[in-house]
């Protein structure tokens, strides 16, 4: 069973489960993924951050949102402890929150290297968007979307 919290992402638990996630990116990219997110986006009206809390109250993963231009959000900084089954219910609370916010699409960007992530997105229904902002004429990136029902 998870449970899932909107933190301020400067929460201690926020904190550790980020350093998973940069070490995780750091060992499949060869970069944390830091440069590219600002804690600062994830806060007031308009974004958030979650992290999603196990049976023994641990937290396991985490994905942030923030107001990409007009009615399009952007997921940033999303993770899941392997194997905790966190990811897909971080991204639907993620979705639902956006969709509340009144965004009618969320984007993102991943390294196509990163399989995995770009795997799990298409399975959610993701797929490609023109590259957008600092991923424009970045091969190394795939940036992928997502209409909100």
């Amino acid at each position: 069973m998870l449970r899932l919290a909107h933190v301020d992402p400067g929460h201690a638990d926020a904190l550790r489960v980020v350093a998973e996630l940069d070490a995780a990116l750091a060992a499949i990219t060869g970069e944390t993924g830091a440069a590219s997110s600002d804690p600062q986006d994830c806060r007031g009206a308009g974004a958030c951050f979650v992290l999603a809390y196990d049976a023994d109250d641990s937290a396991v993963g985490c994905g942030a949102m923030r107001a990409l231009a007009g009615d399009i959000g952007e997921l940033k900084r999303m993770y899941a402890r392997p194997g905790s089954g966190a990811g897909a219910h971080v991204l639907a609370e993620l979705e639902r929150h956006a969709a509340a916010c009144g965004y009618r699409q969320l984007w993102l960007s991943t390294r196509r290297v990163n399989t995995r992530a770009v795997a799990f997105y298409e399975r959610h229904g993701y797929a490609p968007v023109a590259p957008y902002g600092r991923y424009v004429g970045r091969a190394a990136s795939v940036c992928l979307g997502r209409r909100l029902p």
